[in-house]
């Protein structure tokens, strides 16, 4: 067998650089806010974590929708820690009482490892140092202060590989390259609840997303419904209460004449915008056998539950947070760069104002194409 080791005498990792561990590990807080696709791209980090120190218990710092979909679930992460509103990190601010509060709470649990999974570190950094953890990893620009063990940070790099880069300066080799998030019984029997009834598989859609600019028109979402039933699938739409009227629009694109398929059968797409929580969110995810999704939290979740996905990127989008793999995970992809109003690159440092659409130009036929042949697969049973 070949010598693996290199001319320095030291053995390749096979998913890069690893780091020695540290000892004594008893406690991790590992600084990652955003929305839940934040939250769920950087999942394979925290199972590398979690595998690397399984004595250990890892508390997240996040947000108040990571703690709804993360509160009493089995995982990775122990105990959620919600980051106040607004730009409370930073020392010295308008909200100084609320940040040092924060700060006594969390020295108080003398954490032995701080993970910086936030960003540049330009203040996220200074606040990790302040709890005052023995050992603190993360990223930096060049503007930010370094860490014990310091990853440059990188704007074209995406979001999971940056992420188990990091936590590898911690001794945390990759577990998986695919997000995971365990569901529970009730989850699922309540999502069986929602979902409409029949026997054909599930296709579930999301015309949302929080940027309006990664919104595909909500009628060529109907389109794709109107196929999918066509095929003999049974339809829901989803959305929060701000994304009813989306919902309403695929409804009624799904059920008027089109350049699709018709449909005649019984049954009808029906709507849970605004209908259900996040764990309704979770146990429909969970049952759904395909989602056609913009770059959402939503699209993420299905993908950590199980459910293939077929979705609607921006490049740039793509590039950062989009899914590795491609056998059950099909996306369409818009390399639009300019602004069709004022001509902005959207490459550059500064958007511009408008919030038109950047994938508007996909069009309907792959998309269908790809849920049809995705359909036609036989896909494994969730487990």
């Amino acid at each position: 067998m070949a010598d693996r080791q290199d001319t320095r005498g030291r053995l390749p990792a096979p998913f890069g650089p690893v780091a020695a561990r540290f000892d004594g590990v008893r406690r991790i807080l590992v600084l990652r806010g955003g929305g839940l696709g934040d939250l769920l791209v950087v999942e394979p980090a925290l199972a590398a974590l979690a595998a690397a120190y399984p004595g250990a218990e890892l508390t997240l710092l996040g947000t108040g929708a990571h703690h709804r979909l993360l509160r009493a679930r089995p995982g990775p992460i122990h105990h959620v820690e919600e980051l106040p509103a607004g730009r409370e990190l930073r020392a010295g601010s308008e909200h100084a009482a609320g940040h040092l509060r924060l700060v006594q709470r969390l020295r108080r649990q003398e954490f032995d490892v701080a993970v910086q999974l936030h960003g540049g570190g330009r203040e996220s950094n200074p606040f990790l140092l302040e709890i005052g953890a023995r050992h603190v990893v993360g990223m930096a620009t060049p503007d930010a202060p370094t860490l014990e063990r310091t990853l440059p940070y990188a704007q074209t790099q995406h979001e999971l590989v940056r992420a188990l880069e990091v936590v590898g300066l911690a001794g945390a080799a990759p577990v998986t390259l695919e997000p995971f998030l365990a569901v529970t019984g009730a989850e699922r029997r309540r999502g069986t609840q929602l979902l409409p009834a029949g026997s054909g598989p599930v296709v579930a859609i999301h015309p949302g997303a929080t940027d309006p600019r990664r919104r595909w028109p909500a009628e060529r979402f109907g389109h794709v419904a109107r196929a999918a039933l066509a095929a003999g699938a049974r339809v829901v739409v989803l959305g929060d209460e701000a994304e009813r009227g989306l919902a309403d629009a695929v409804l009624a694109a799904a059920v008027r004449p089109a350049s699709v398929p018709s449909f005649s059968g019984p049954a009808q797409p029906v709507s849970l915008a605004g209908r259900i929580d996040l764990a309704g969110l979770v146990g429909v995810l969970a049952e759904t056998d395909i989602l056609v999704a913009n770059d959402s939290g939503p699209r993420h979740l299905a993908q950590a539950v199980g459910t293939a996905t077929v979705s609607l990127f921006w490049i740039g989008n793509l590039l950062s947070a989009g899914p590795l793999m491609r056998a059950r995970h099909r996306v369409h992809v818009s390399w639009t760069m300019t602004c069709s109003r004022c001509g902005a690159d959207f490459s550059g440092p500064v958007r511009c104002v408008h919030d038109d659409s950047v994938v508007a130009g996909l069009q309907v036929e792959p998309v269908i194409d790809d849920v049809r042949d995705l359909m036609a697969r036989n896909h494994p049973p969730r487990g």
